[in-house]
């Protein structure tokens, strides 16, 4: 293991600005606001603050005030943020992000869950945080082949793990960490003492009898999944099957990777007319300027056609079951583009023994909702002791 302090060169940033400078702008229809994408005028502005106001500098030093690590696992450099609790007993815990995320939406995070006490919480609470970068997102490195798919980087935790030296622990992810997570239970039950998730998908089963014993509120929930399939999972097509293809504009263009991205922080959160509703203007571009300044578009993408390219990838990467042995905890945010009915959640996962709902944030919820997420996560592991 490596220490490792982020640094990017001055020159990189005064690209950024020029190419911001320089931008290109489409045309835009009258009136259509958010229903074709992202706003013509708010993306100007956006990019705009992100070119003459947003500090990227601060986010480098804020960041290189956690302990950083780089580790060669399986032939990819993984790169890991790692804070040991000052509590001897502290629980283990890897946090993984997922698209479009990093390990900048941990942050807030890292000091409640690691030093309960400073926090006004109970010591017995705190945990070692280990947040690493998925495989060609940030500052970890790009595999160098196929085949980097959800049970793999499972496996990659799992031997990351052990080589922190943490034999009993806890694994927790939203979107790309969920299912990692999951199955991480799967390649690591020895080892995993429980996995908490802030988004399941469940998939209606073959009963005619579950679908009718459904209450109204689980009803709109499914009704919202199939106009999510219907309208907003385009994303998640194209990076499923032309990654490569799709690299070529976001790499090139930050405007292009900037709208990629803040569209999903609009769609997927609780916020209504923009993005900062949810989270701060500062935390978007901090999440885009990673992606940007690691040239990561394309290698991140990567993990979908690896992952989700046919419906089998899909249905195996999220749908389930997951037989796992140890307690599983899920936690939903009411924002959240996925949204999970529990009686369908309880036919996939058998160890089942955490379920919550909650009425403020979404898809990003360590980010958006900091102090919810914290205090979630430790009640699921008190159910552990």
């Amino acid at each position: 293991m490596r220490p490792f302090r982020i640094d990017i060169p001055q020159a990189a940033l005064d690209d950024l600005d020029r190419r911001i400078a320089d931008a290109r702008w489409p045309a835009e229809l009258p009136g259509v606001r958010w229903d074709r994408g992202v706003p013509l005028e708010y993306l100007k502005d956006l990019a705009d603050h992100w070119r003459t106001k947003f500090d990227w500098r601060a986010v480098e030093d804020r960041l290189n005030q956690v302990p950083q690590y780089v580790t060669e696992i399986d032939g990819v450099d993984v790169h890991f943020l790692h804070v040991r609790s000052p509590e001897p007993t502290a629980t283990p815990l890897i946090l993984t992000h997922g698209w479009p995320g990093s390990v900048t939406e941990f942050l807030d995070v890292i000091g409640p869950l690691t030093d309960p006490a400073a926090h006004g919480g109970d010591p017995g609470d705190a945990f070692h945080v280990v947040i690493p970068s998925l495989p060609g997102y940030g500052f970890s490195g790009a595999p160098a082949e196929a085949g980097w798919g959800v049970k793999r980087v499972a496996r990659a935790w799992a031997e990351l793990m052990a080589s922190l030296g943490y034999d009993r622990y806890i694994a927790q992810g939203g979107d790309w960490g969920s299912s990692i997570s999951l199955h991480l239970g799967l390649a690591d039950p020895e080892h995993v003492a429980g996995v908490h998730v802030n988004m399941l998908v469940t998939i209606p089963p073959e009963d005619p009898a579950a679908m009718a014993a459904l209450d109204a509120t689980d009803a709109a929930r499914l009704a919202h999944a199939a106009a999510f399939e219907e309208d907003g999972t385009g994303w998640r097509k194209i990076q499923s099957t032309r990654p490569q293809t799709l690299a070529y504009a976001l790499t090139d263009s930050p405007v292009g990777q900037l709208a990629w991205i803040a569209e999903k922080y609009k769609e997927w959160t609780s916020s209504k007319d923009a993005p900062e509703e949810a989270v701060e203007r500062d935390q978007l571009l901090a999440v885009a300027s990673v992606y940007w300044l690691t040239a990561s578009a394309g290698t991140s993408a990567q993990l979908y056609y690896e992952s989700n390219r046919t419906v089998e990838d899909f249905l195996e990467t999220w749908a389930g079951p997951w037989p796992l042995t140890m307690p599983v905890g899920v936690t939903y945010f009411a924002g959240d583009i996925v949204r999970p009915v529990r009686a369908f959640a309880e036919r996939i996962l058998p160890t089942l023994a955490h379920w919550t709902e909650h009425d403020r944030g979404g898809h990003f919820a360590a980010l958006e909702q900091p102090g919810p997420f914290v205090d979630d996560v430790r009640e699921f592991a008190r159910k552990l002791r």
